[in-house]
């Protein structure tokens, strides 16, 4: 399956946006690419494959989030973790970027799940036809949700938790 060369770091992406640690990720992402590949007998080629297989991986990361929650709730951030492994080895930009990436998947995971998609798609570069496809909602209902996810990010950014 040539897909899974093309549309790995999708998965990775959406793998790491719905876990808390690298070892979840990792989890997370076999499970995608198990689901895709039961699912691949349905695909029908009414959709673009990277649609398809990026609808297939917010599925199974929706699903699995709902799923895992108490044992998640216990679990130490996968940005913390690198934070404190890599102390002292990288420069004061380097820390302020990943603190600033940190702030972000903070922030992600505390959206509804479906801004939480919409999001990741953005990132990805996704055009707003194409998140359309992957979510099953309009273009236009896109904008919308869109907009107010991203000030919802921009909020959370600005929250206490926030580093200047």
């Amino acid at each position: 399956m040539t897909w899974l060369g093309e549309h790995g770091s999708s998965v990775m992406k959406v793998a790491r946006a719905y876990t808390l640690n690298s070892e979840e990720s990792q989890d997370l992402a076999q499970e995608i690419l198990l689901q895709a590949w039961r699912s691949l007998p349905n695909f029908e080629g009414k959709a673009a494959p990277a649609t398809w297989f990026y609808r297939v991986a917010l599925h199974t990361a929706m699903n699995w989030h709902r799923k895992d929650k108490p044992r998640r709730s216990r679990q130490q951030s996968l940005v913390e973790v690198e934070a404190v492994a890599t102390e002292g080895f990288d420069s004061a930009e380097q820390v302020q970027q990943r603190d600033i990436v940190e702030q972000l998947y903070k922030a992600i995971h505390q959206l509804p799940k479906t801004d939480a998609a919409l999001v990741l798609l953005y990132l990805d570069e996704l055009s707003y036809r194409e998140m359309s496809e992957v979510l099953g909602i309009s273009e236009s209902n896109v904008g919308v949700k869109l907009n107010r996810a991203k000030k919802a990010l921009s909020e959370l950014m600005k929250g206490p938790s926030h580093v200047p």
